[in-house]
């Protein structure tokens, strides 16, 4: 039997994939080349923003469409599914299983099936150990009887891609920051966080698979803390020991989504003193205005935040920053804005993820007042873009000229005698290798800079 997935959203919905994946090969399924040729189809969808939800609406649109093309429905349209048209009139009526998992499950989870009868089932992120039970159903040509039981969220045992040299390993699971435009708590609960030993054992199985490269998860991911009161910090320093003594070939250790009120002086230390750990780290600001900052209930300050990334550069002078930033939250003033385009001049972030407030039914800054009308927020992220497009542009260039470590990863598609590899700082760069070197870690010199991509030759 076959399956496909189709994935939106974050880095922990990629993880989460990853580990269904491993189940349906455990049990002999084999990926489709198409989603109009699989035998299963799962979902995993994204609640955050609203066009999130609206482009997998989207997709229900068309998958409803298509299991009518697959059962040989006489209404069904053939317009866009001419794959699984010719794909039936070979092999007769196939049936097709359609799961939908994630965040957007969990918040839709008693009216999805409703609204879609095409949707067999509805996974929300508290149900994932129900997976196996669920594609046996499917082997068998069952129904599987979902049931409402306490939501309990169970860790998968490895959410490893097949033939991957880098990969996630989630830490921890919900958030109980409630910032007051997301809808992350809601939907994914109060924070849980993995016992050290599942992890260790993870990195294990990891590291015999040959990665080099694991990126440690949560939605707030140094808020972590283990059964036995092991802080963030303290895990990153087991980790390293365990790699250590076990002779991993895992040399590579980044980890996100960090709250900036939690990066504390010991963690600081810890990723100065740990060779192990990229001097790469994304860290969200979301904006540069204290009036602002508190109205999302951030919970820290402009002034506490600038003083964050003091300490960094001043205790890791090769750290490069990335953060995510907002524009056009409820009462947001030009002076407000100002503050935002302020901060990001005077940090230089190497880059961001700039975008404008969307309101999420259920939140608090949904119901605020002054919201700021969409040609305004339109105009303000432009705004930042154009800022933060000359600041990446000043920052990457510092970097020509310098030789640095490579963690080799694809042939590059503009170039088949050309690899394209990641540095310490997750960028992108593109030299000359041979295929041989792809998952492997290289000393690179950059020549150039073409856009956002360096490009480089092999150090001999």
């Amino acid at each position: 039997m076959t399956y496909f997935f189709e994935t939106y959203g974050c880095e922990m919905n990629i993880a989460e994939s990853a580990s269904v994946e491993q189940i349906l090969i455990s049990r002999g399924w084999k990926k489709a080349e198409n989603a109009q040729l699989a035998d299963l189809v799962v979902i995993n969808t994204c609640s955050v923003r609203g066009s999130a939800e609206e482009r997998i609406f989207g997709r229900l649109g068309f998958f409803s469409g298509l299991k009518k093309v697959r059962s040989c429905a006489p209404d069904a349209k053939k317009r866009n599914m001419e794959i699984a048209a010719e794909y039936v009139q070979k092999n007769g009526a196939v049936p097709l299983t359609l799961i939908v998992m994630g965040c957007m499950a969990e918040r839709l989870l008693k009216s999805l099936q409703k609204q879609w009868p095409c949707v067999d089932y509805v996974v929300g992120t508290f149900a994932k150990n129900k997976f196996g039970e669920i594609i046996q159903a499917v082997e068998e040509g069952q129904k599987y009887i979902q049931t409402d039981e306490e939501p309990v969220y169970v860790f998968a045992e490895t959410s490893y891609e097949e033939g991957a040299f880098s990969t996630f390993v989630p830490i921890m699971h919900g958030c109980n920051n409630f910032c007051s435009y997301c809808i992350v708590p809601y939907v994914r609960g109060r924070e849980v966080s993995r016992p050290v030993e599942q992890i260790l054992h993870e990195l294990d199985v990891l590291a015999r698979r040959g990665v080099k490269e694991i990126t440690l998860l949560g939605q707030n991911v140094n808020s972590y803390k283990g059964a036995d009161g092991m802080n963030f910090p303290n895990l990153l320093k087991t980790i390293c020991r365990h790699l250590e003594q076990t002779n991993s070939p895992i040399e590579w250790i980044r980890f996100e989504s960090s709250n900036p009120k939690d990066f504390s002086d010991e963690l600081i230390d810890v990723i100065a003193e740990e060779k192990r750990i990229c001097r790469g780290l994304h860290i969200a600001v979301q904006h540069g205005s204290n009036s602002i900052l508190k109205a999302m209930n951030r919970k820290y300050t402009r002034e506490q935040y600038l003083l964050l990334v003091q300490k960094l550069r001043e205790r890791i002078p090769e750290i490069q920053l990335t953060t995510d930033i907002m524009l056009g939250f409820p009462g947001e003033t030009e002076e407000d804005f100002e503050q935002a385009a302020s901060l990001m001049k005077e940090v230089e972030f190497e880059s961001a993820f700039m975008y404008y407030y969307n309101p999420r039914e259920g939140t608090p800054a949904a119901k605020m007042q002054n919201q700021i009308p969409l040609e305004v927020k339109k105009e303000r992220l432009q705004k930042i873009i154009d800022i933060q497009l000359g600041i990446t542009r000043k920052v990457m260039e510092k970097q020509v000229g310098k030789n640095i470590k490579v963690l080799a990863d694809i042939i590059s598609r503009d170039n088949a005698n050309e690899l394209l590899g990641k540095t310490e700082q997750n960028e992108r760069i593109a030299f000359e290798a041979p295929v041989s070197l792809i998952g492997k870690f290289v000393q690179v010199h950059i020549d150039s800079l073409n856009g956002n991509t360096f490009k480089g030759s092999l150090v001999h």
